[in-house]
């Protein structure tokens, strides 16, 4: 990576990069490159793919209310709520 590109991939993060440190990022983001290289080479073909590496079931709990609903009360203390969905301002960022 030289370092237009690296000044590239800085603007697109919306991070700053010191031009003293142009050549240590470039290195650092090549030794990661190089690595999913590495990991792409793998062969797996025949591996199932799976959720976790430990075979074991979620407990899970029963699915039942156990708090009030008390959406009235905090729809009254907000800024601004219309037909039970709460109101906010618009923001674009123009980057």
């Amino acid at each position: 990576m030289d370092s237009s590109e690296i000044q590239k991939l800085a603007n697109l993060a919306m991070i700053e990069i010191d031009d003293s440190q142009v050549s240590e990022v470039a290195a650092r983001i090549s030794d990661v490159l190089a690595l999913v290289d590495q990991l792409q080479a793998a062969d797996t073909d025949n591996v199932t793919p799976m959720a976790h590496p430990l075979d074991t079931v979620q407990r899970l709990r029963s699915d039942e209310v156990n708090e009030p609903n008390r959406r009235e009360a905090f729809q009254a203390i907000a800024p601004e709520s219309e037909n039970g969905l709460y109101l906010v301002p618009k923001v674009i960022d123009a980057g």
